[in-house]
């Protein structure tokens, strides 16, 4: 979800809201809608607070990200915060090729949401062939991968009305749902171990990851300084209060055999004892809506993340090339999450990129900590940034590896991926100089 730094772009065209809109669209994409069931499976009636703890986690990190898009504004994102604080070595290439993974894997994840929900129109809330779970997984990045290839730009003009349509369907059913409560599916007498309730809700921390948008269009912002802030603030912000309620809504309406049974389209189900067959549909719809928004737009951006760390001079120079207007990096992102999303389930997919986020978001906040240095309460938000992003990593990865050691096990090849890979590119960079300067 980043373009390349200096690429062609609206100077100065975006207001406040326009920024809060990006934001909020970044984050309610596929995640909530995947992994909703799963977290409320987990914590029980303390869903609400799993969501609560991630979104504080958020907002810390919101608070860096304000503080360096102000500093270095650019459309790498991520990639130029590490990079020029920390300059361009093997430990920042290589945090840089994980936000690529991390991109990798929530793409999966969404491709797996659409499948679950787009089943629902042909199996109902039955269970889905393996035939047509394969099917709608690959068709749900093939065709994206098409659009970006074919108009990127007239898909991009069609993501305001999907935010708008998704965003509307979900407030329905907040408000409708309210009604339909049992609070005492929500007593305290329902939740599990405060670690447990943590690790279900890092476990969704992938639903809140696309606030990240706001800085990439910081080149882009009318008034920046005043603006790029209060627009991180208040989406995440908003972001939280939806995602606390619909999970409240969700433990409140179902019981947790509904919820086991329903995980893979739990928002859907729990539209449906407000407002019925009409209820399930409109989520469902608008889940399909919104998983395809999500994997359009992050297809467009993970294609330019590989082309900014490639301009960086991070990754070979092969990546900086084009197929027919767009990246390269297109292409291999397709291809990549094509294999991810047929072979993991839902459940470890977000588990790996929640755990990838957190890795990024923390050494962010670790960035902003150090680019701090003068104004303690600045300082202050992003060591609790850190200290927030770690902790919550080791509360995901302690139940990982309990509960999904297979997932564990991956995550830990992605990160020495990430690190092997860009050793490798840096010694060839080396031998290239050597040669030429030779």
């Amino acid at each position: 979800m980043t373009a390349p730094t200096g690429a062609p772009g609206t100077s100065d065209s975006i207001g406040l809201w326009g920024a809060v809109a990006i934001g909020i669209g970044g984050m309610v994409g596929g995640g909530i809608f995947a992994v909703l069931g799963v977290v409320a499976a987990q914590a029980g009636g303390a869903a609400p607070l799993a969501l609560l703890l991630a979104g504080v986690v958020a907002l810390l990190t919101a608070s860096s990200y304000a503080l360096l898009s102000v500093e270095y504004p650019s459309r790498g994102g991520s990639v130029v915060f590490v990079d020029r604080v920390f300059g361009v070595g093997l430990a920042t290439g290589a945090l840089n090729n994980l936000l690529w993974f991390g991109y990798l894997v929530t793409l999966s994840l969404y491709a797996a949401a659409f499948a679950n929900y787009a089943a629902t129109f042909v199996t109902g809330d039955g269970a889905v062939p393996a035939l047509l779970y394969h099917g709608l997984v690959t068709a749900a990045v093939l065709v994206p991968t098409a659009l970006n290839l074919l108009s990127a730009a007239a898909v991009a003009r069609a993501e305001t009305a999907v935010v708008l349509i998704k965003l509307g369907i979900l407030v329905v059913v907040g408000v409708a749902g309210a009604f339909t409560v049992d609070a005492a599916r929500l007593a305290t007498s329902t939740w599990p171990a405060l670690p447990s309730i943590a690790a279900a809700g890092m476990l969704v921390f992938v639903a809140y990851e696309g606030f990240e948008l706001i800085a990439n269009a910081g080149e882009d912002i009318r008034n920046p300084r005043r603006n790029l802030p209060r627009a991180l603030y208040l989406s995440v912000g908003i972001v939280v209060v939806l995602y606390v309620t619909i999970a409240a809504i969700t433990v409140g309406t179902l019981t947790p055999s509904e919820i086991a049974g329903s995980s893979d389209f739990a928002l859907a189900a729990a539209a449906r004892p407000a407002l019925g067959q009409l209820g399930f549909t409109l989520v469902a719809s608008a889940a399909v809506l919104a998983t395809l928004s999500a994997i359009n737009a992050t297809l467009y951006g993970a294609a330019r993340l590989s082309y900014s760390i490639a301009a960086e001079g991070e990754l070979p120079p092969t990546l900086e090339r084009s197929v027919w207007s767009e990246p390269v990096g297109l292409l291999i992102t397709a291809g990549a999450t094509l294999v991810l999303a047929n072979v993991l389930d839902v459940t470890a997919i977000s588990s790996i990129a929640s755990a990838v986020f957190l890795i990024v978001f923390g050494a962010v906040n670790l960035a902003a900590f150090s680019s701090s240095r003068g104004r303690a309460l600045r300082r202050a938000a992003a060591g609790l940034g850190v200290l927030g992003c770690a902790g919550s990593l080791i509360a995901l990865e302690a139940d990982t590896v309990g509960t999904r050691p297979g997932a564990a096990v991956l995550l830990a090849v992605i990160v020495a991926l990430s690190v092997a890979g860009e050793a490798w590119w840096l010694r060839s960079r080396r031998r290239i100089r050597v040669t030429a300067s030779g």
